[in-house]
């Protein structure tokens, strides 16, 4: 099984009812069709970047599961023909890698090296006149804006 990731923006004028019966009806079918929900999270009400049915604001819901593939096709079709639902993405997402040691080094007794102490070994091969920088530039002619300097 897949991970996914579903949000939903509900019409900010649907009664909490309604909005909570579409989760349900959401992770519902989710378990019914194999999978398993592993985070629902309510992000609350919103504005929009653009008004959708003459709506500003929606009430935005991320819903975290595993599912096979081929239940995220029916799984939008409800979602479509649902009124309360604004609008819908369904994205796949990778599992968190946890990292973990190299038994086989670990063994031999050889020490891993930490991020810092390789970012020092970088830093102490590169010498300043190696680089291309111009030197000269001075601040005020920046065409920054001035927040961006300091």
């Amino acid at each position: 099984m897949r991970r996914y990731e579903l949000m939903l923006i509900i019409r900010p004028d649907a009664p909490d009812e309604k909005a909570a019966a579409v989760i349900d009806r959401t992770t519902r079918y989710v378990v019914a069709s194999g999978g398993q929900i592993i985070k629902v999270a309510p992000w609350g009400r919103r504005r929009l970047a653009y008004p959708i049915d003459r709506h500003r604001e929606g009430s935005y819901h991320i819903v975290v599961f595993e599912s096979p593939a081929e239940a995220i096709a029916e799984l939008e079709r409800s979602l479509q023909i649902t009124e309360e639902v604004l609008r819908y993405l369904v994205t796949r997402s990778e599992k968190p890698v946890k990292a973990r040691r190299d038994a086989a080094s670990a063994e031999d007794g050889e020490e891993e090296l930490e991020d810092t102490e390789l970012q020092s070994a970088v830093d102490e091969d590169v010498d300043a006149d190696d680089l291309d920088v111009p030197e000269g530039i001075d601040e005020s002619e920046s065409e920054a804006a001035p927040a961006a300097i300091d």
